[in-house]
């Protein structure tokens, strides 16, 4: 599963938010946005090409992995590895610190109806 950092987390939603892109156009976005020079931008964004996220070719930057199906899998390996699988037991650790408004519970129940086999 590739990994991002905080950064590099925000990097790549400014890709995902544009894409396709050119390079140049995001190097010019990153060096407004996150005050990076050039050199930093092409490093993270070789760095990411390189764990499968995105991909450059003819100077154009998209991804390979959606943000929802990349943050997707985030969630499920966080799940898997904290609460052995359990998205209940999650769901149920996080009520305990966070009370959910009658909307809340109405969008999950609609996701759960959404997600019966």
């Amino acid at each position: 599963m590739p990994t991002m950092g905080t950064l590099e987390s925000r990097f790549a939603d400014m890709i995902w938010k544009h894409e396709p892109l050119a390079s140049k156009d995001l190097i010019q976005m990153a060096e407004k946005e996150l005050h990076w020079k050039a050199t930093t931008s092409y490093t993270v964004l070789k760095r990411l090409c390189q764990r499968g996220i995105f991909q450059l070719q003819n100077k154009t930057v998209t991804s390979l992995i959606s943000r929802e199906a990349f943050y997707g899998m985030k969630s499920e390996e966080f799940v898997n590895e904290t609460f052995c699988g359990s998205l209940p037991a999650f769901i149920a650790a996080f009520g305990t610190r966070k009370k959910l408004s009658d909307d809340e519970v109405e969008e999950l129940k609609k996701l759960i109806d959404g997600m019966r086999r």
